[in-house]
């Protein structure tokens, strides 16, 4: 009995050791959880494993899911070579690397399955582990299209379509969202309420997305400005959320009118010439039609403009503007305009033909005008203001007050409202010769050129002493005279003499005719200006030299005792000397006088 008991514990304890044998046998798969790639890229999909015993005789291999079923598509031993299945939808596009690793290639939507890494080792058992592979590909810009070209009439009781989102091509499945001036839309596809939004969606052949979405709304008149916008939200490996907007619509409603509104669209004050522009409108879509009026008369105008080209003093009046919106008959849609057309009457100068005066005369002339506002009246000569007045009185007493005068009248409330006129003088008289300049020639004998102007009414005749070749010129009111001839002892000692006359008188002036000075007939003798100047740098370097050796010391002279100098009343100062019979002619080089003697 004994033995029997005996027999059946070592038996129990056999089978024991054979179970905890085989419970020590583990496979581990290690695969990462997802894996993330862009359209028409590569993946790779590692796997790692471990045997626990170790066993040689491993077969690694990949697995796809697809409707429910697992298919092979790739296998490898260890150690071995890596072949891929046949009829697949990864044929020809994946391989297993020595570690394992799953490559497929050309990535396409439909790639994006779960997979699944099984390892066998055998009688050591077995083990598994799934990775996830993730495609994406950005979608296309969205398309903003706006439902209609016709005007939405705000008060419908129903909503209406504003306009549709298209965004093409995206994956994973991306989402529209409505922005109105700015600000998302909650997204609403409950029909019965007043804004909502109807989705579609589209899986292409290619495997990639088409999302569409149709706004409707209630649109009120606050809406007539608002800008509507739609934005494609998408993911990108990596958690990445981007987005991409489309271009932007306005809505193009009715709604009744409540003001009017009538202006005048002149840039500052009006003035007669200016063409008059006057715009009457209301604040409601479409725009109703407008009747004008001036001073209560019916005036024409067209598309709630009224323009006045060239506008005349007699445009100024009240203006007024009346429309009927059928939408609204209660409100008062009515505007006014009081215009002014501001001007300037021709300016009236008195006398008002050209004035010929003898000189030393005086002459005045008044100058009017009448304006639609305060007014100036200025005279003028070129730019120099003459008067304020309106009177301007000249006393001719010299020719270059002989000429134009104009009479200028401005409104300064109304910028470039002006009118001007013109008066003539004429100063007539004897001949005045201007302040002559002298001649100056390099030697007796040169010729020289001598100008003599002068002023007079009628022009002057010329006359030269002595004579020599001439040339006349008129220059406004001025004659001018140019007369060239040579420069004798006789020119050189009296000069020449210029002589003007016309019917009221005569006038003469001499001019003196000298030779040039000697610096400017000795230009050419720079070298020596300049040697002179180095022998004095050279004379003034070397007293310096002597003095500084003195005060060292170390000149001979410098070692006596400075009593038995002062004992013998030694003079020791150094004079330098220069001396030269030319010095005028060295100070005309230097282009300086001779120093006076001190």
């Amino acid at each position: 009995m004994d033995g029997i008991k005996f027999g059946h514990a070592w038996l129990v304890c056999t089978l024991l050791l054979c179970a905890l044998q085989l419970c020590r046998a583990l496979v581990t798969v290690n695969v990462a959880p997802k894996v993330e790639v862009l359209k028409d890229q590569t993946a790779k999909l590692p796997c790692t494993y471990t045997v626990s015993p170790a066993s040689s005789n491993n077969i690694v291999e990949w697995h796809i899911e697809l409707q429910g079923n697992r298919k092979r598509v790739a296998y490898r031993t260890q150690g071995g070579e890596a072949k891929s299945d046949k009829d697949t939808p990864l044929s020809g596009r994946v391989s297993i690397s020595d570690d394992f690793t799953l490559t497929v290639t050309s990535i396409q939507p439909s790639d994006g399955l779960v997979f699944f890494c099984s390892v066998n080792a055998g009688p050591a058992g077995s083990g598994e582990a799934s990775t996830m592979l993730k495609v994406f590909f950005a979608p296309e810009k969205p398309t903003l299209t706006q439902a209609s070209t016709q005007a939405i009439s705000v008060g419908q009781p129903t909503s209406s379509e504003i306009g549709t989102c298209v965004t093409m091509n995206g994956h994973p499945q991306p989402r529209i969202i409505w922005f109105k001036d700015g600000q998302p839309l909650a997204e609403v596809k409950d029909r019965k309420e007043k804004t909502y939004m109807v989705p579609s969606l589209v899986k292409e052949a290619s495997g990639l997305y088409t999302v569409k979405s149709t706004l409707y709304m209630q649109p009120s008149k606050a809406d007539k400005d608002s800008v509507f916008q739609c934005t494609v939200e998408f993911s990108l490996p990596g958690d990445q959320i981007k987005q991409k907007k489309s271009d932007t619509i306005n809505l193009n409603l009715n709604y009744p009118s409540e003001t009017a509104t009538f202006a005048l669209l002149n840039p500052g004050a009006v003035k007669e010439g200016d063409n008059i522009t006057m715009k009457c409108e209301t604040d409601g879509n479409p725009q109703p039609e407008f009747d004008f009026t001036k001073d209560d008369k019916p005036v024409f105008g067209q598309g709630g403009l009224l323009m006045l080209k060239s506008g005349k003093r007699t445009d100024t009046g009240v203006y007024k503007c009346k429309a009927i919106d059928f939408d609204n008959l209660d409100a008062d849609l009515t505007g006014e305009i009081i215009l002014s057309v501001h001007y300037i009457d021709p300016m009236n100068v008195s006398p008002a033909k050209p004035q010929v005066v003898m000189l030393g005369d005086t002459v005045e002339w008044q100058c009017k005008t009448k304006a639609s506002a305060p007014h100036t009246v200025q005279w003028k000569k070129g730019s120099k203001v003459l008067s304020q007045d309106g009177t301007l009185s000249i006393k001719a007493d010299s020719y270059d007050k002989d000429g134009e005068y104009m009479c200028v009248g401005a409104v300064p409330s109304v910028p470039g409202l002006t009118g001007q006129a013109s008066a003539a003088l004429t100063i007539k008289g004897k001949p005045v010769i201007e302040t002559p300049l002298g001649g100056e020639v390099s030697k007796e004998g040169d010729e020289v050129s001598l100008r003599c102007s002068a002023h007079g009414s009628p022009a002057p005749q010329f006359t030269w002493k002595p004579s020599g070749k001439e040339s006349v010129t008129v220059e406004g009111n001025k004659a001018v005279s140019t007369v060239t001839l040579p420069a004798n002892a006789a020119v050189m000692k009296d000069g020449v003499t210029c002589e003007v006359a016309n019917e009221h008188g005569t006038d003469s002036k001499t001019f003196s005719v000298s030779l040039k000075r000697a610096d400017q007939q000795q230009g050419g003798s720079s070298g020596v200006v300049i040697a002179v100047v180095v022998c004095v740098l050279l004379l003034l370097l070397l007293v310096a030299l002597i003095y500084f050796l003195n005060k060292k010391s170390k000149l001979p002279c410098a070692k006596k005792d400075k009593k038995q100098v002062a004992d013998a009343e030694v003079n020791n100062d150094i004079v330098v000397e220069m001396k030269t019979d030319k010095a005028n002619e060295e100070a005309g080089l230097l282009n300086k006088r001779p120093p006076a003697e001190q």
